[in-house]
């Protein structure tokens, strides 16, 4: 590999330098976050909860816990969470994108959760958190943005106390007979659509469309949770592989 291959990497399908994309990445969040949870809605059909819900059931949080929600952006995650946890447990929103975490700290302030949730802008591939410190971390549609994912996992890994689990929600490799060429089509055509309609931001949505295709697919990204540490790790295909759900243990 020569040196100008190491010091670029992907934005969507555009090669771009290392030190550039997470700026490039906040631009687009910056633009979406006013009408992400609507956009959300209308691409995955409102399903999107449905792939949230269960990956709240198989994070096996409990009373009393504390948890880290990474990419948390608008908090719902961290809603149910706080519900979950209790004043007796805590609920950590990260988000590398102040506008993001501050529209899910106006939902949640409006929604009366306060008290056990606090709020942190971070990246994920320098956690600012103490080592063993979290029963349980969940990163949902955020870790395709992040620029070193291997960085990013390693750096999961470290603030997960021993028992501890992982869950990594994301869009993945569609499995299911003949889903990948309608997915494609409704991706690069319908998703930019969309964003024009709805966001009045086209090129926000073609991004999200191509960033969800360079990312690894599910034995790979199996394979990068172990590489840093992870055990019994596992992945649930849902609505036919477009999403994955990503579980794995620190013992």
């Amino acid at each position: 590999m020569n040196q100008h291959d190491q010091e670029t990497t992907h934005f969507g399908f555009e090669q771009v330098p290392v030190g550039e994309k997470a700026g490039k990445v906040a631009e687009v969040f910056h633009s979406v976050a006013a009408k992400y949870d609507l956009m959300n809605d209308l691409m995955s059909l409102g399903i999107h909860r449905l792939w949230k819900r269960y990956t709240i059931e198989l994070s096996g949080v409990r009373k009393g816990q504390r948890v880290l929600d990474i990419a948390g952006g608008t908090g719902d995650l961290t809603a149910k969470f706080a519900e979950i946890v209790g004043r007796e447990g805590q609920v950590v929103l990260a988000d590398i994108n102040a506008s993001m975490l501050e529209v899910g700290r106006r939902r949640l302030i409006d929604r009366g959760i306060i008290g056990n949730v606090e709020y942190a802008q971070a990246n994920a591939e320098a956690l600012p958190f103490p080592d063993n410190y979290f029963d349980a971390i969940t990163i949902a549609f955020g870790l395709r943005n992040v620029t070193d994912k291997d960085r990013a996992l390693a750096s999961m890994y470290r603030v997960l106390k021993p028992g501890g689990r992982l869950l990594v929600l994301e869009f993945s490799k569609p499995v299911a007979p003949g889903l990948g060429p309608i997915y494609d089509q409704y991706s690069f055509k319908l998703l930019p659509l969309m964003g024009k309609l709805v966001a009045d931001d086209p090129d926000s949505y073609r991004y999200l469309a191509e960033s969800i295709r360079m990312h690894p697919d599910q034995q790979t990204l199996k394979g990068m949770m172990e590489a840093v540490g992870f055990e019994r790790c596992d992945y649930h295909n849902l609505t036919g592989g477009i999403v994955a759900l990503h579980r794995g243990f620190k013992f």
